[in-house]
This record gives C-alpha cells, sequence and structure tokens, in this order.
C-alpha cells in the first residue's frame, strides 16, 4: 500500500479540519482551547484509506498568527488539498498558504470547495472559476475543483476518489539510504514514556535503532514505533510516525529537531540557494534578516545576496546565501520559506543547493559556482564537490552533504567517472585531479633529490600529497619507490662524490670497529675528511639504509654490533639479569650498558622488571 501525506492549506474557518474529520472519522483538533474556540491552531494529524493508498492528512491551522504552525508541517507533504470556502471565496490566508504550498516544491493536489451547502449552486460555480483562474499557471493549473459539504457528505465520495488518482502521478520518496524525521510533537504517553512524532521524509527506521537528534548530537534508542494508531518494526518515508524514544524525557526533545542515523549528517548555519522572491514582497535588501522555515525548524538568518545588488527586487529569482543564527540539519533539495520580522508575513522562498559552500570565495566566484551547481546533475555536483577538496573527499563526507547512501554515492561515482580510493573510510577523487596530484609529486620529488643528492629519498611526511591518496598513488604508480619512510623517484640513486664515497666508507668502518664501544658522534664526523654538513647527511643516509642504528640521541651502532648482542641475550632466554652481569657479558661500561639494555626493552629482547631484566 502507498504512502502519501496530504496537507491541508487555506484561510481560517473554511472548514479544513471539518473535511478532514468527514473524510477519515478523526478529530485533528487536539487542544483544549482548538475546541473551544473552533479553530486550528497547532498542526493535526489524521489518517484514510482510499483503494491501494493510505493518506496520512496534516492539517494546519489557517490563521495568519498560526502560520508558522502551518509551515512546520507543510514541509512534509506529497500533495495539497487547497480548501476554499464557498461562502467566502479566496482570502488572505488562501493566497499565503498557496504561496508556501508553491514556494516549499509541491507538485500534486486538487482543490476542495466546502460549505457548498450553505450557497446556491450558482455561487458555487463562481467560486469554481474563481479558483482555477487564482491557480493558472501554478501546478494546480487543470486540477479537479470538488464541491463539498462536511456536513452533509456531499462530495466527499468525489474529492475520494480524485484524491486516489492525484496520488498515483505523486512520485514515491526514497526509502534507500539515511532516514530523516523532523519532529513536530514530543510528548509523554503513559506506560510508553517520551514520544515523538513526525512525517518520515525519506528511508527506513527501525525498532531498536540508534538515532541522533540533530542539531544537539544526542543518540538515542528507538524503543517502539507506531504508524497511524499500530505497533510496526519498521516504519518508511512517507508515513506518519510516532516513535517512543528510551532514555530521555519528552521536554529535552521538540519542534525543530530531526532525528537521523547516528554520524550520517552534520548540521550547518550557512547555506547557498535559489530563491525566489513573492511579487508581493518588498524589495529584499542585501544583510536583510528573515525568519527562516524549513522542515519542522525554525531559526533566523541574514540574506547575503551574491551578485552584487543592494537588493532583490519583488517577483525575481536569485541565487543568494543564508547565514543561519542557530545549526539545522539541511540537505542539497530541501525547501525552505522566508518570512519578515515585521510584519511577519511570507515573502519568499527556495531550494537548498549546498549545505557546505566554500566560504572564502569571492562574491562573483561563490556565483559562479552556484549556478553551475543548480544546472549540473547529480553525478555532476557530486564531481564538483570532490574537484574543490583537496587529495579528495571521503564517501562519509559527501554522504552528510547529499544525504545519499555509501552505495549510491559509489554508484553514482562510478558513473561520474571519479576514481575511488580502497581505504577507510573510502575516498573519492577526480581523474584530473589524481593526473595533477601524480605529476605534482613527481615533480616535488625531483627538485628534492636535486636539493639533496646524498640522501636516498624524501621523507613520505615530507610528500605533497598524505593519508590514502599518498599510499594509491604509490601502490599504482611505477615510476615512484618507497624504502621505509622514504619515497624517491625509482631511476634515482644517491649521487656520492670521490670524497663524499670516502667518508661514508670511513664512517661505516669506524662505527663496525668500535663494536659496542663506539665513539661520539661528533668525532667520526670529524674524522670523516669532509665538512661536517655533508657528513652528517652521509650519516643519516647510513640511518635510512639501517646500516647504522641510533639507540639514543647520542649513541650509533653498527647494525651488526646490535645483530651480535641479540644473539647473545637470546642464547640466555628466560634468564633475569642486572647491569653488573650485562656488563660482563658484554665487555663494556655503564654509559653504553644503560642505552642498550632500553633499547633491547624496546625491541621486546628484553623486559624490565624492578632492577633486573628477563630475557625474552
Amino acid at each position: 500500500m502507498r504512502n502519501i501525506i496530504v496537507g491541508t492549506a487555506g484561510h481560517i474557518d473554511h472548514g479544513k479540519t471539518a473535511l478532514v474529520r468527514a473524510l477519515t472519522g478523526i478529530e485533528t483538533d487536539r487542544l483544549e482551547e482548538e475546541r473551544r474556540r473552533g479553530i486550528s491552531i497547532d498542526l493535526g494529524f489524521a489518517h484514510m484509506e482510499a483503494g491501494a493508498v493510505r493518506f496520512g492528512f496534516v492539517d494546519v491551522p489557517g490563521h495568519e498568527r498560526f502560520v508558522r504552525n502551518m509551515l512546520a508541517g507543510a514541509g512534509g507533504i506529497d500533495m495539497v488539498v487547497l480548501v476554499i470556502g464557498a461562502d467566502e471565496s479566496i482570502k488572505p490566508q488562501t493566497r499565503e498558504h498557496f504561496d508556501i504550498c508553491r514556494l516549499l516544491g509541491v507538485r500534486h493536489g486538487l482543490i476542495a470547495l466546502t460549505k457548498s451547502d450553505l450557497v446556491d449552486p450558482d455561487i458555487v460555480e463562481l467560486v469554481r472559476l474563481e479558483a482555477a483562474e487564482f491557480v493558472e499557471g501554478s501546478f494546480l493549473e487543470g486540477a479537479p475543483v470538488i464541491a463539498v459539504s462536511s456536513k452533509t457528505g456531499e462530495g466527499l465520495d468525489g474529492l475520494r476518489s480524485e484524491m486516489t488518482n492525484v496520488a498515483a502521478r505523486v512520485e514515491p520518496r526514497k526509502v534507500e539510504g539515511g532516514f530523516r524525521l523532523p519532529i513536530d510533537r514530543s510528548f509523554v504517553l503513559k506506560g510508553f514514556g517520551t514520544v515523538v512524532t513526525g512525517t518520515l521524509w525519506s528511508g527506513r527506521l527501525r525498532v531498536e535503532d540508534e538515532v541522533e537528534v540533530y542539531p544537539s548530537g544526542r543518540r538515542l534508542r528507538v524503543r517502539g514505533l507506531h504508524v497511524h494508531g499500530g505497533a510496526v518494526e519498521v516504519a518508511e518515508a512517507g508515513q506518519r510516525v510516532a516513535v517512543n524514544l528510551a532514555g530521555v524525557e519528552a521536554e529535552e526533545l521538540g519542534r525543530g529537531m530531526t532525528l537521523a542515523p547516528v554520524g550520517w549528517f552534520s548540521s550547518t548555519t550557512v547555506v547557498d540557494s535559489r530563491f525566489d522572491l513573492l511579487g508581493s514582497a518588498h524589495p529584499m535588501k542585501h544583510r536583510a534578516p528573515v525568519h527562516f522555515h524549513a522542515g519542522t525548524s525554525e531559526t533566523e538568518a541574514e540574506v547575503r545576496l551574491l551578485d552584487g545588488r543592494e537588493a532583490m527586487e519583488p517577483g525575481t529569482t536569485g541565487h543568494l546565501r543564508l547565514m543561519l543564527k542557530e545549526p539545522l540539519l539541511l540537505l542539497p533539495g530541501d525547501r525552505f520559506i522566508a518570512r519578515m520580522f515585521s510584519p511577519v508575513v511570507t515573502i519568499g522562498g527556495g531550494e537548498i543547493l549546498d549545505n557546505r559552500p566554500p566560504l572564502r570565495l569571492r562574491k562573483p566566484a561563490a556565483l559562479a559556482r552556484l549556478l553551475r551547481l543548480s544546472n549540473m546533475d547529480l553525478g555532476g555536483r557530486l564531481a564538483a564537490f570532490v574537484d574543490e577538496a583537496a587529495g579528495g573527499i571521503e564517501v562519509p563526507q559527501i554522504v552528510a552533504r547529499t544525504g545519499l547512501s555509501e552505495a549510491e554515492v559509489r554508484r553514482v561515482a562510478k558513473q561520474a567517472g571519479l576514481v575511488q580510493i580502497p581505504a577507510t573510510p573510502p575516498v573519492l577523487i577526480s581523474k584530473a585531479r589524481l593526473e595533477v596530484d601524480q605529476t605534482n609529486f613527481r615533480q616535488a620529488l625531483s627538485v628534492y633529490h636535486q636539493q639533496h643528492p646524498l640522501e636516498i629519498g624524501m621523507p613520505k611526511v615530507a610528500a605533497p600529497v598524505q593519508g590514502p591518496l599518498l599510499d594509491y598513488i604509490l601502490s599504482t604508480t611505477n615510476d615512484i619507490s618507497i624504502e621505509g619512510d622514504l619515497v624517491r623517484l625509482v631511476d634515482f640513486r644517491p649521487q656520492l662524490k670521490a670524497d663524499e664515497d670516502e667518508a661514508k666508507t670511513k664512517i661505516e668502518s669506524l662505527f663496525r670497529e668500535a663494536g659496542l664501544a663506539v665513539p661520539a658522534v661528533n668525532e667520526v664526523l670529524k674524522g670523516s675528511g669532509i665538512d661536517a654538513n655533508r657528513a652528517r647527511t652521509i650519516l643519516q643516509t647510513l640511518l635510512r639504509q639501517k646500516t647504522l642504528i641510533r639507540v639514543s640521541m647520542d649513541l650509533i651502532f653498527h647494525a651488526e654490533a646490535i645483530e651480535q648482542l641479540k644473539s647473545v641475550l637470546s642464547a640466555k632466554k628466560g634468564q633475569r639479569f642486572g647491569v653488573p652481569e650485562f656488563k660482563d657479558w658484554t665487555g663494556i661500561s655503564r654509559k653504553y650498558a644503560i642505552p642498550l639494555l632500553e633499547f633491547m626493552d624496546r625491541e621486546r629482547v628484553t623486559r624490565r622488571e624492578g632492577d633486573q631484566r628477563l630475557v625474552l
């Protein structure tokens, strides 16, 4: 059975709640004040089944003072029933609600002319014509217009039938990837504990899932799920869901928060967007403050016009940046509404294009980038995000920026021709960027070899690329070699002059002949026959080649002497000994004994136990 979320829209007292009650048998005015005053103040919810469709209704308040509550429910709807009272026709909140539906990108719906029993048939037909004219050029142009009476039941069957027809054209919500459930209510249910409700925008939510609350980052466990009054093990996108959460008090959660998978997403305070300013609005100035509504969230935001204008003209579309006062979980494709501060009226809305825009670009470059993004398909946007990240970008970061699952990211990346670097986590990079990084790496190595002709290679930590990208280049490139912690071009060899070659032989001989009673490093360098700087470079080369081994800052031994010492100790496996015994075995003084024993501890040849050591 398909799940469709239906939103009501229309002016106060045009019969939205009565219509939902007549269709479903459910009273959505749950607050005592709502029943006493006869108007909806907050969101109400109901459901019905018609054919193979389960409709979940979000009944929104029509009074202008409660439009912010209306916005909290409008973000997750699949289709709208625009309610127009046949006795009053189109009124101010009819227009504002309809503007909000258009700005939120609602694509499907129909029109219900309520209270048709209160007026003559010719009045109903006149209002029908006015409604058709009102929606010309919008997504409701040509939509069914059904006259109904919630009191007599006239037209309700026809409305249900038309709703089913419209529902067949609604694109199914995405059940793959990460779930998002914007919270619209939080309360305590006796015998259960804390319960939150919301429309599941995407993905699947299961009992015992661990969820993260955005933007706080708190992690909770799902104790139980209810969909339309019945317990379920799994809730899917497009359903109204009640979530029983363990380990949290109801007052700690509230409208504007979002439940999502742990670690998938990250909140943001800066978004780039495409924005439509209503023709009824005043010009919107650069840095203008607005109320920002997305999902069930509301915060203040500051408008940043990227095209250099001082103000955006009414009835135009532009690209702009919004600086949010509070962090929100927002993804590309999410729709939002902007309202003025005074008077508090809807002035426009749009679509998020990027939830992690680069902040250091100048306005012209930022605008040009945003225009490119707005004209790209998913693969193109993915490639653009990847190409902007030096050294590639980790797949979880793409997930957080797009809302795609890791499997979807890999699939789209493959179609877009991106290189997928095996790592934990995997990294994506463009082929062009990879080629540039490889070329720069080779050039850096060439320069390093020229500047350090005596050294075997460049330390890995000094390479111009790092992390998984470095490992990938080294594993897939034939002309770059790795030796321990050094990298070099494969055709490079240290170029020693005649005196340097003699010095290398002399340095090595001095350490070899010394055995375990090695000379001071400075004495060896002075006796090498060349200047100290070149001699020290040769010494470092011998150390990197493991010909010499540094035991402490002041003591360097020949590798053969260290191996002979290990052989002496291995013959005494399991034996305990002290420093005096060690000095007797080796014939060396305490000056050498203590550093050598500490080195053998680090090499796990021995283990210190108090004043003694055990040969392992």
